[in-house]
């Protein structure tokens, strides 16, 4: 990884450098202001120079041009910039190398290549900050396009209620005709999507309706919960088919169905598992996480109903016991997948620290942000629901009036919060970093 330990002091004395010969005024007090291009006439750079006891210097019809360049030149010396570390070339992808790639075996040429693959990722998030630092904005959708998102989305949510509550219908007629223990179970588990989707519903809802007094900064934090109970109630489910599956075995309990029975299971298994199937690549079109959970629940079904529905057959030709083993398959299916999702979420509720991938691309965001910042105490960001909190110190010129200080520190809020992972952020400004931490540690004990 790029280091920014190992640039930091020389982009620093760098600064003091351009500052010096940037700014006869610049004593620490009097700001710098940026603009990425000004026009400037020759006869009013001749003005400011006389009344700033500059000497002349001689100008052309590409005067303004050179003074462009000059000043373009002098604005990119203090800021960090990694583009002359990209490859010159595009590189190739290794071919196959046969049975090490079916084993997942990594040999010396794939760890190289996933290195370079990780600094290329990593130049292209600085790309990205760098692209903020420039425009002040990330190149996003406009409102209309995102109101049309949010559109399409609540159509896919009403969607998926609708199809599971006429498949959950199907599914009652097929389960008292067949008496499968397996079909029953994947029954249940229609039954169960319905309330899911009755609590992903009401989150979204609750997310939509704002309170600035009650909820002063939102109710983004009513996804994560909506899907932990969400998968709390999955769990529940498969304990309950393994219970009722371990109950069978006991008894012992061998029901044959008729020909025409069969084919009107198939029947209406393959068409429930057809339509979860086309919600499953409809929903996974989306970002956002509710419908996402829409999707993995409607992939559950598919994997649900194949194993029930052969389960059943297997059972009417071989042997009685395979339907409730199926069932009991099934549950622990459910349960481990379910599972991982609530440990993921309680990892978003507990405020996890950020990927180290993504603080440098903050501390990278955040050092380009102005020439005045001295060093970067602190950025910090963590889980506070489905979006980051980030915590950033700057120090700054303890000269600096307040009002530069603090028009500096608001900027770079701004533009924190600009970046679509984080939710709020916090900048805090100071004139040094020797001092110990402003907060109170926490005790365990």
């Amino acid at each position: 990884m790029i280091a920014f330990a190992a640039v930091s002091e020389d982009v620093y004395q760098g600064r003091k450098k351009s500052e010096n010969l940037s700014s006869p005024h610049r004593g620490g007090a009097t700001p710098l202001t940026y603009s990425p291009l000004i026009c400037v006439s020759p006869a009013a750079e001749l003005a400011t120079r006389r009344r700033m006891g500059e000497p002349e210097r001689a100008h052309d019809e590409e005067g303004t041009e050179l003074l462009l360049v000059e000043s373009g030149e002098r604005e990119r010396s203090w800021r960090l910039n990694f583009d002359g570390f990209r490859p010159s070339e595009p590189r190739e992808k290794p071919h196959p190398r046969g049975l090490h790639d079916c084993l997942g075996v990594l040999g010396t040429g794939d760890v190289v290549a996933e290195y370079y693959q990780q600094q290329e990722e990593m130049l292209e998030g600085f790309n990205e900050m760098d692209a903020l630092t420039d425009r002040g904005f990330l190149p996003g959708m406009s409102k209309e396009e995102r109101e049309k998102i949010a559109k399409s989305e609540t159509m896919a949510i009403r969607l998926s209620n609708i199809a599971n509550m006429v498949l959950f219908a199907a599914k009652i007629y097929a389960s008292i005709r067949s008496r499968s223990l397996a079909i029953i179970a994947s029954t249940l588990d229609s039954l169960l999507d319905l309330l899911s989707g009755f609590i992903l519903w009401f989150t979204a809802c609750q997310m939509q309706s704002r309170n600035p007094y009650q909820y002063p900064i939102g109710k983004r934090r009513m996804q994560p919960l909506g899907i932990l109970v969400f998968a709390s109630v999955m769990a529940t489910l498969g304990l309950q088919i393994i219970l009722e599956s371990v109950r069978s075995l006991m008894s012992d309990g061998n029901k044959s169905r008729r020909k025409e029975q069969e084919t009107w299971l198939v029947d209406i298994m393959l068409s429930v598992t057809l339509v979860k199937l086309g919600l499953v690549i409809y929903c996974r079109s989306f970002t956002n996480e509710i419908v996402k959970a829409y999707a993995q629940d409607h992939f559950f079904d598919v994997i649900t109903n194949v194993i029930g529905l052969v389960a059943a057959l297997l059972a009417n030709y071989v042997e009685g016991w395979i339907d409730p083993v199926g069932a009991v398959i099934l549950a622990l299916y459910t349960i481990h997948s379910w599972s991982m999702t609530v440990l993921e979420n309680v990892n978003s509720l507990v405020g996890r620290s950020a990927a180290p991938e993504y603080l440098q691309k903050l501390t990278y965001l955040c050092w380009n942000h102005h020439k005045a910042i001295r060093h970067i105490d602190t950025v910090r960001a963590y889980t506070f629901g489905s979006h980051y909190f980030v915590e950033v110190d700057i120090v700054l010129p303890s000269e600096m009036p307040l009002r530069e200080a603090h028009d500096i520190g608001e900027a770079l809020q701004e533009k924190l919060e600009q970046l679509p992972e984080i939710e709020r952020a916090f900048v805090h400004l100071d004139y040094e970093f020797t001092h110990k931490p402003e907060h109170a540690q926490s005790h365990d004990d």
